[in-house]
């Protein structure tokens, strides 16, 4: 299934024909092919371990394919035996791990491996007027001498691109560049793709990230399960199509509700009263919260949500306010009085805040509810352990192989699922989930969808924080729009107004009437 783009180009930049590779008991790769033209945003999409990583691997020349499969640059073979070959092909990868030498200047990253010389000494100077240019070309903020360990992400990923740049690269792929980004870092990347995409060179863009698709996009090629599944063209692209390609189903099996939001509404479960930070961050909010219900909070960034939540759980001071559980007003002065009452939280951060990513996932999972498995003598029953970790990975469908393996080394959402399986280990009566689907494919988005609806099934009360309107629309029974720290008001619930983009940006941006 492939819908021509017409383009200038009558050869494809890059062309991959029947790509293979087989590591050990897994085909990762089955026949892929794929076109890239220059002067395009070629989008690759497609949940985690559909092969997107392991093809441009072979691209790269970190990989070799397997026999019988062909790559073509300017409709020529050619064989790309190693990361150099790829960079003499004009083949440049910026992953999201970023490969800079934080200890070296500008100058020195861009020009590493093939630094110029002059009488057997570095020449510096010529380095320096050499990347000066491309600096000029990309509106870097930054000189040549700059230190790049002291630049901000955005910043390394500019030199990434100057790199590419100066090294004459004409097939560009960006793999999840926005992740570690804020809004007004992604609007000038984009800036800087058109310009790239208008210069003639051929971009491969990776994200999961379907807003992200829709705005920079020319075309969009998706895998499944090693193989090709098809191409959209920009004005054939939607969700509906996108989404059926990616997992095989339609898009409205994603927010369908097993629990009932209204039909028999439980008691409050959780009320929280006047909570601020002294005005800080925080205005005094109040809420409640319904046992067997999932409550939104949206509102634009900054508005105040994560710091809520965190003053709720006691991960951060408050000068006022009070939480009520079952009834109960507890004293919450540190997440483990919070987590010993039933109440837990879900950091927005699983890789910094949230998990021990050298550890295994059983681990993991069982961090919580350690002391359950402490023995007379202080010896810990591994047995009970590995049991729960073996319960939670079926029941939550993580997949990795073993509970054993670092969880470091599994996919965004399967981490998410290690760290949700965590909290639900110590059997909390609220569950608060700080942006849940954050950085995880449409897949692991479906799965932990349909967790959030199987804990409301099961009567816990369950907080959504999110910036994604489409996912705070389809899953949450009632929302708390903040704005400016407070909580603007309310959509959503047996009599309120109806959940929609609209209504929840007008509370957001105070545009509501």
């Amino acid at each position: 299934m492939e819908a021509r783009l017409t383009l200038a180009e009558p050869t494809p930049r890059l062309e991959m024909r029947g790509i293979s590779k087989t590591f050990p008991g897994v085909k990762a790769l089955d026949g892929v092919s794929l076109k890239a033209w220059g002067g395009e945003v070629l989008a690759l999409m497609g949940e985690n371990g559909a092969g997107k990583s392991t093809l441009m691997k072979v691209l790269s020349g970190a990989y070799q394919a397997d026999a019988g499969g062909q790559m073509l640059i300017d409709g020529q073979p050619v064989a790309i035996a190693d990361p150099i070959a790829a960079k003499r092909h004009g083949i440049a990868i910026i992953y999201q791990e970023l490969a800079l030498a934080p200890n070296l200047t500008v100058a020195e990253n861009i020009y590493l491996g093939a630094e110029p010389s002059s009488g057997g000494r570095i020449d510096r100077r010529a380095m320096r007027e050499g990347c000066r240019p491309v600096l000029e070309r990309l509106g870097a903020p930054f000189g040549p001498d700059t230190p790049v360990g002291g630049l901000s992400i955005a910043e390394q990923q500019l030199v990434e691109i100057a790199r590419a740049l100066h090294a004459k690269s004409k097939i560009l792929v960006l793999d999840e560049p926005t992740t570690a980004l804020s809004s007004r870092e992604t609007d000038r990347l984009f800036a800087l793709v058109r310009t790239l995409r208008a210069d003639g060179i051929a971009l491969i863009y990776i994200s999961h990230r379907m807003a992200e698709v829709y705005e920079l996009a020319d075309r969009v090629t998706v895998l499944r399960d090693g193989g090709y599944v098809g191409t959209l063209t920009r004005d054939a692209l939607s969700a509906e199509a996108l989404v059926k390609m990616m997992v095989g189903r339609d898009l409205s099996s994603f927010y369908t509700k097993t629990h009932d939001p209204h039909g028999s509404r439980g008691p409050v479960v959780l009320e929280v009263k006047g909570m601020t930070d002294g005005g800080r961050r925080v205005r005094p909010c109040s809420f409640q919260l319904h046992a067997g219900e999932v409550l939104g909070i949206a509102g634009l960034v900054g508005s105040g949500r994560t710091e809520l939540a965190r003053l709720i759980y006691g991960a951060d001071p408050n000068t006022a306010g009070t939480v009520v559980l079952d009834g109960k007003e507890l004293r919450i002065e540190s997440p483990g009085d919070a987590l010993d009452a039933g109440l837990a939280y879900l950091t927005e951060d699983r890789k910094a805040l949230g998990l021990f990513l050298d550890l295994s996932c059983a681990v993991n999972i069982n961090m919580g509810v350690i002391g359950r498995d402490a023995g007379r003598a202080g010896v810990l029953n591994r047995a009970a352990g590995r049991r729960r970790a073996a319960q939670a990975f079926a029941a939550l469908r993580i997949r990795a192989p073993s509970p054993e393996v670092t969880v470091g080394s599994l996919s965004g959402g399967n981490q998410q699922k290690v760290l949700l399986s965590r909290w639900l280990e110590i059997g909390p009566r609220v569950l608060i989930l700080d942006e849940p689907t954050r950085g995880v494919d449409i897949g692991a988005k479906s799965e932990i969808y349909r967790i959030i609806d199987e804990l409301a099934r099961r009567n816990i009360g369950v907080v959504v924080i999110s910036s994604e309107l489409p996912e705070i629309i389809g899953i949450c029974d009632r929302v708390l729009v903040m704005r400016e720290g407070g909580i603007a008001g309310e959509v959503g619930g047996p009599r309120g107004a109806p959940i929609t983009q609209e209504s929840i940006m007008s509370l957001g941006a105070g545009m509501a009437a």
